[in-house]
C-alpha cells in the first residue's frame, strides 16, 4: 500500500516558497498552505468516509472443540474499530522543504495491535485477526483489495490541477 500520497512540483514549490520568503509574506505563505489543504480535504475526506463505510465480511462463527458456539470476549481496543481507523487518516502541508500535500496514515493514532489493519486489507483484501485477542482463535474478514490505491488514482488529477491553480495565484499575487 502506498502509505501517503504527496503532491509535489517541487521545482515550481520551491522556487516560489524561496520568492515568498524574500518577499516577507507570512499572509501569503498562510494563504498558500491553507489553499493547497483545502486541495487535499477531498481526498482526505474519501479516504476517511471508505474507512468507516469499509463492509468487512467474517467467514462466520465456528463451533469450539466440544462442538459448542465459542464465547466472546473483552475488545482488544479501546476505542470503536472504524473511527479509531478513519482517524489515522490525515493530512499535512509543507511550503519549506519538500513542500506540497500528503495524505498519509499516522500510526501512531491507531492502536498498537491494529497498526497494520489499513496495509493488510488494502494489499490483500483480507483483514487476519485473533478472535477477541485470543491467540489461538483467529477469524479472516474479507474486504476491497486495493481500496486505498483505487481512491488515491481517482483523487490525484483533481488534487493536482487545484494546487497547480493555486500556485499560478501565488506567483501571480507576487509579480
Amino acid at each position: 500500500m502506498a502509505s501517503s500520497v504527496q503532491i509535489l512540483g517541487t521545482g515550481q514549490l520551491v522556487r516560489l516558497s524561496r520568492r515568498m520568503r524574500a518577499a516577507g509574506g507570512p499572509r501569503l505563505r498562510q494563504n498558500m498552505t491553507r489553499r493547497i489543504r483545502r486541495a487535499a480535504e477531498p481526498l482526505h475526506r474519501d479516504l476517511q468516509g471508505a474507512v468507516r463505510a469499509m463492509p468487512l465480511q467474517s467467514e462466520g462463527r465456528k463451533r469450539n472443540r466440544s462442538g459448542q458456539m465459542g464465547r466472546g470476549g473483552p475488545s482488544p481496543t479501546t476505542r470503536p474499530f472504524r473511527p479509531m481507523l478513519a482517524g489515522g487518516v490525515r493530512i499535512s502541508v509543507r511550503t519549506t522543504s519538500s513542500p506540497g500535500a500528503r495524505v498519509w496514515v499516522d500510526r501512531s493514532r491507531i492502536e498498537p495491535k491494529a497498526r497494520n489493519v489499513l496495509n493488510q486489507i488494502n494489499q490483500t483484501g483480507r483483514l487476519r485477526h485473533p478472535v477477541f485477542g485470543n491467540r489461538k482463535r483467529w477469524a479472516n474478514q474479507r474486504a476491497e483489495a486495493g481500496w486505498w490505491s483505487r481512491r488515491v488514482r481517482a483523487g490525484t488529477p483533481r488534487m493536482q490541477a487545484e494546487v497547480e491553480r493555486v500556485l499560478r495565484d501565488v506567483r501571480r499575487d507576487l509579480e
